[in-house]
């Protein structure tokens, strides 16, 4: 009896987002390009490649150096393996076993290939489908895992001749696209106006109703935009009035040449542009377009076409668009025909519609290239997971609820962590809805049974309710630890690497005292936290209305700093007695230490009337109307960070005239250094090893170059991944869960 023959090799296991990427058949060129025999295949903990060599040192660095686009390499794991009789060549071998253990690749704009490819005479020109393994969509049709065609919206589109040639081709860009189509066997578009549909071609016919003014319901990746003609006052009035959003900036979609018409982005904004992700980047606006597009903003958010069919239509177009999500202000955005038809109906003149349903609703992300920073973690970062600190390599499966504003979920799970899409704001009843449906898919589909559930201690909060009833043992994490933990879990900062100094400026978060904080200043880490300065509180005069009104808050900082008398000049319509009797006897009238509520009081005193119509609004024309400026006085004494200096300062130059302009620099600049000096006393005193910036207020950029320049010197950690709003709360309060898990675990 002979012996097989015994081979010496590896076994290499390659860990990461490597499925759906065109990583196998970039791995058979490479091992066939240096005539090695083996094969790769998909299974559920990544890719597996078996290699016949004495060394692999020189393949595993050409994987590392010269994988697909979309390819991220988490870990690659090399065992010396003997093999019996392997078959000359190298070859793809079918998937093997089932399960969540490898991550699932983000949906990725449309590659220069196919886009040059529906602008050229073939079978795929003008083909609004057209996609390979380095561009399409992935998590936006993907129904379960493992991810294959079956298993996808993709599903029901048989595939022709020329597509399944391609898709079995290695050699193909296209081998194992699962969203593989073409006008023979792929979705297709169509154009409805009136309730029905209309004759003619549906790209066209869409552009003709843009350049009339009209608004165009068009379907997308994860749901609905409304577009409009971005240079045409009439239309983008139109489509404020009827999406009932007075005042928000809009989304902008255009070719690079339209945006340089329009906004002077930076290199760096470019590069963001320009990634898979696609996200809105807001870029400095020329001022070109009318001022309802973002009014009061010197800023645009921008984004370049992402799927063929945007880059058809806006070509065919031949200008700026504005490309909001489709649905009521505050709801969740709409992605199904017949909802369109039902809620859209009310917005849009048509609609510009396909058959490739979405499986799951994604807006657009929304990121600042300079910093860099994740305002709204959604389309093309969304599943993406981020590597969990060092330290946490034994930290148990952790599911984090989030908060009550940006809702979004953690899922923690083999060191990694997977922070959920943007939901939106959980008081409107189709949000929770929402986020209640995304936490049964995601369990789901990462096959994910939490050992630990963490949440905020708020009691009003629906996420906290839901974590309540959801089983595993729960950890209640404060809203501000849970914001420098996300700071800190962003910059993979080391479970036991020290006490950081974190200035956490948001709009309202419980606080263990059982006030609402929301202007801190912090010592601590991933287990706990002290708080070592404040914002002086002030009445929240009315409660909730306070958030929306900000010359309640202007009323009550004014008060405080003995300004009586500035304030009823200022707002002399106002019932000012009855709050202030209110506030007396301490009805309805919280005490907070909130950043935001300051913001929201200063914007009044500076010229913002009525009320804000969206989160943000008045802090936001605050910012964009700041210049750089000698900064107002705060008095800091015991902890408590008082403003009652600087508006004593700031009414006498309203009454002098000074500009505004230099009046909300001055605010920034002064409220930056009276954070920033104490921050920077607890490093140099050696009491803290860096300083940590978080929360939804310093996502204010001027603010944040302030502090920076204040902390300059130092080591500074900055959110870039997570962001810094509430949309991060979920990420660290699962750090915070783990380690408090694991401290404990470690003392028994």
């Amino acid at each position: 009896m002979t012996l097989p023959t015994m081979e010496q090799g590896f076994a290499i296991r390659v860990r990461g987002q490597v499925q759906g990427v065109g990583f196998r058949p970039f791995v058979w060129r490479l091992a066939r390009a240096a005539g090695l025999r083996g094969d790769v295949l998909n299974d559920a903990e990544g890719v597996l490649i078996r290699l016949v060599a004495q060394d692999c040192g020189d393949f595993i660095a050409a994987l590392r150096a010269d994988g697909p686009p979309l390819a991220r390499i988490d870990a690659i794991e090399a065992v010396p393996q003997v093999f019996a009789a392997m078959p000359e060549g190298f070859s793809i071998a079918a998937s093997a076993g089932t399960g969540a253990e490898t991550r699932v690749t983000p949906d990725a704009a449309t590659c220069p290939e196919c886009r040059a490819e529906i602008f050229a005479p073939g079978r795929r020109q003008g083909y609004a489908f057209t996609n390979c393994t380095h561009c399409g969509p992935r998590y936006t049709i993907l129904r379960e895992l493992p991810y294959d065609r079956a298993r996808t919206t993709m599903a029901g589109f048989d595939l022709c001749p020329d597509c399944a040639a391609e898709y079995a081709d290695p050699a193909d860009r296209r081998f194992h696209a699962q969203p593989i189509a073409c006008p023979a066997c792929g979705p297709n578009l169509w154009y409805e106006a009136g309730g029905k549909e209309v004759a003619g071609d549906p790209v066209a016919l869409a552009v003709a109703a843009l350049k009339a003014g009209q608004v165009v319901a068009v379907k997308g990746l994860g749901g609905f935009h409304l577009a409009c003609d971005a240079a045409n006052a009439r239309a983008v009035a139109l489509l404020r009035a009827r999406k009932r959003r007075p005042s928000k900036p809009f989304a902008l979609m255009g070719t690079e040449a339209m945006i340089r018409a329009h906004a002077t982005p930076s290199e760096a904004c470019w590069r963001l542009l320009r990634d898979p992700a696609a996200p809105v980047v807001l870029v400095p606006a020329r001022g070109t377009l009318p001022e309802d597009v973002a009014p009061g903003m010197r800023a645009l958010g921008v984004m370049l076409p992402y799927t063929p069919l945007h880059h058809l239509l806006i070509t065919a177009f031949g200008g700026m668009l504005v490309m909001t999500s489709g649905n009521l202000s505050g709801a969740p955005q709409v992605t199904g025909n017949d909802e369109a038809r039902k809620a859209l109906a009310r917005f849009a003149d048509g609609f510009l519609m396909h058959n490739r349903e979405i499986a799951r609703r994604l807006d657009d992300g929304v990121e600042r290239a300079e910093p860099p920073m994740v305002i709204r973690r959604a389309r093309g970062r969304v599943p993406g997971t981020l590597p969990l600190p060092p330290g946490f390599d034994a930290a148990p499966r952790v599911l984090a609820f989030g908060g009550q504003m940006k809702a979004a979920i953690c899922l923690t799970k083999n060191g990694q962590a997977m922070v959920s899409q943007h939901l939106g704001d959980l008081d409107d009843a189709e949000t929770a809805l929402e986020y209640d449906r995304t936490l049964r898919d995601l369990a789901a589909l990462f096959d994910h049974v939490p050992e630990l559930a963490a949440c905020d201690p708020h009691p009003g909060y629906r996420a906290t309710v839901t974590a309540e009833g959801a089983g595993p043992p729960l950890i209640r994490v404060w809203h501000h630890h849970a914001h420098l933990a996300s700071c800190l879990g962003d910059n993979l900062w080391p479970l036991d690497g020290g006490t950081v100094a974190g200035i956490v400026m948001d709009g309202l978060g419980l606080g263990p005292d059982g006030t609402i904080w929301g202007g801190e200043l912090l010592l601590g880490d991933y287990t706990g936290f002290e708080r070592l300065a404040h914002l002086a509180p002030a009445p929240l005069p009315g409660g909730d209305r306070a958030s929306r009104e900000p010359w309640r808050n202007a009323l009550a900082r004014l008060d405080q700093a003995g300004l009586s008398a500035v304030a009823d000049r200022l707002f002399p319509d106002a019932p000012r007695d009855l709050l202030r009797q209110a506030v007396g006897a301490g009805v309805n009238a919280p005490r907070s230490s909130s950043a935001g509520r300051l913001f929201d009081a200063f914007a009044a005193l500076a010229g913002f009337a009525g009320a804000q119509s969206y989160e943000g609004e008045a802090a936001m024309r605050l910012e964009a109307m700041a210049r750089p400026a000698a900064p107002y006085p705060f008095d800091c004494r015991d902890g408590i960070i008082d403003p009652a200096p600087m508006f004593r300062a700031a009414a006498a130059d309203l009454a002098a005239g000074r500009d505004r302009g230099d009046m909300a620099g001055a605010f920034h600049v002064g409220l930056a250094r009276a954070f920033c000096a104490p921050a920077r006393a607890l490093v140099q005193g050696g009491r803290a090893r860096a300083v940590a910036l978080s929360g939804g207020v310093l996502q204010n950029a001027f603010l944040l170059r302030e502090c920076l320049a204040a902390l300059d010197g130092l080591p500074v950690l900055l959110h870039r991944q997570i962001p810094a709003n509430d949309g991060g709360l979920a990420f660290g309060q699962a750090l915070v869960a783990a380690a408090q898990h694991m401290a404990a675990a470690k003392s028994l």
